[in-house]
């Protein structure tokens, strides 16, 4: 079925994706995250995401977790460093409650001060979780490293002295500049027709106050290539190698993301699993990733192992890395790679929550959507030749930053 997009008068935009089943996925996307942040202030737009929850003009904290609860619902939010999402899964009748919650916790929170002060505790925890687990911290330093300097050179969790600095009206000023009408999505999947779907959007957001402003995140300058290494208290050393990939807009992110899933993606038959892990049995964890981003991206390879190890596996790592660069892949491995890397694509639209956001992502970005025609059709356009060139510009050596947290005497 065609998924279908209406604007309302006061700018935001809502699209209906049909689906016939009994349960109903929405999400609400705002284009604002952590890139977006005030220098001193670095945690807001996720302070705000918990804040969000905690009291609004009509409703105390327990009537907004139990509005949908009490109907066998589930209601939830994440930050990113570009975007806010607040999402829910609920049977069909209870569309009209679900939007109605929505337009309150986005347009009508009062952030009590006891509560982010409660707030405030429960994210400084979840800085700590992050720290009790090195593969997920050095993913997230390694991050900041590379964009030093960036909106994108902090942690989504932001730092301990500025979140415990953020007072009410921080939190006020970033939601006036930031949470513009014109740059929030709601989507819906589920079994409504577009008249039903346009009347409940209507009735419950129609009263929101226009707002069209447009402030952009400053633009990212690439800073030049770094190699650290830090001890910590662990047991096995944990290494990352990568820099600089492209952003949304760039035609080569699908030859990208192509390499990214052949060479250490999704699944165990990738190069750096099988030419590492299973013929050398040195790394219990090894893979690559690439996020993308507006005006850039990131590739990183990840890999832990035992210290005396690492640069065993490190010379494996950048002899894949060449092999890549100096000679094409054959015909029929690039084949391949399309095959496996387009049925994992459509096996992940099977998680209609992940397909719905996905596609109110692209609203924001793209101002359509994207289908999953068009995404194997440039999958298919990607040539041995493109890969070759992507991959001496992305692991270039002059492109390479490492990070390393290696354990403490």
């Amino acid at each position: 079925m065609d998924q279908k997009i209406f604007q309302l008068d006061n700018g935001l935009r809502v699209l209906l994706h049909p689906d016939r089943s009994a349960i109903t996925h929405a999400c609400l996307i705002v284009d604002v995250g952590s890139r977006h942040e005030q220098y001193g202030k670095f945690g807001t737009a996720h302070f705000i995401e918990h804040l969000l929850f905690k009291r609004t003009e009509r409703r105390s904290t327990n009537q907004i977790l139990n509005r949908l609860e009490s109907v066998g619902g589930d209601l939830n939010a994440y930050t990113t460093k570009e975007y806010t999402c607040i999402h829910a899964s609920f049977l069909h009748p209870y569309l009209d409650r679900a939007l109605d919650l929505f337009e309150d916790l986005i347009f009508h929170s009062v952030f009590p001060m006891d509560e982010m002060e409660k707030e405030k505790g429960v994210i400084l925890d979840e800085m700590a979780s992050y720290q009790d687990s090195p593969e997920d911290a050095i993913m997230d330093d390694f991050e900041d490293m590379v964009f030093a300097g960036s909106g994108l050179g902090h942690n989504i969790l932001g730092l301990e002295d500025d979140l415990k600095s953020i007072e009410q009206q921080d939190i006020r000023q970033f939601i006036n500049t930031h949470y513009a009408t014109s740059k929030m999505v709601i989507a819906i999947s589920g079994n409504y027709t577009e008249k039903k779907l346009l009347a409940i959007a209507n009735k419950v957001f129609g009263r929101v106050a226009i707002n069209l402003w447009d402030h952009a995140a400053e633009s990212f300058q690439k800073p030049k290539k770094q190699e650290l290494a830090l001890t910590r208290p662990i047991n096995q050393a944990h290494y990352v190698l990568g820099g600089h990939g492209y952003g949304i807009y760039d035609d080569r992110k699908t030859g990208l993301l192509l390499l990214n899933n052949l060479l250490g993606g999704y699944g165990m038959a990738s190069i750096l699993n099988l030419n590492i892990r299973e013929k050398y049995g040195i790394a219990y964890t090894i893979e690559s990733n690439y996020s993308l981003y507006s005006d850039t991206g990131l590739f990183s390879i990840y890999f832990g192992t035992d210290e005396e190890k690492v640069e065993k596996a490190l010379r494996l790592v950048r002899k894949e890395l060449n092999k890549l660069k100096e000679q094409p892949l054959s015909e029929t491995f690039l084949q391949r790679a399309k095959n496996k890397f387009k049925g994992q694509i459509a096996l992940a639209e099977e998680n209609r929550m992940s397909l719905i956001i996905a596609e109110a992502k692209n609203i924001l970005d793209y101002d359509r959507v994207v289908t999953l025609s068009e995404v194997f059709e440039n999958i298919d356009k990607v040539s041995t030749k493109e890969i070759q060139e992507i991959a001496n510009d992305v692991f270039g050596d002059d492109n390479l930053s490492s990070l390393s947290f290696i354990p403490e005497e």
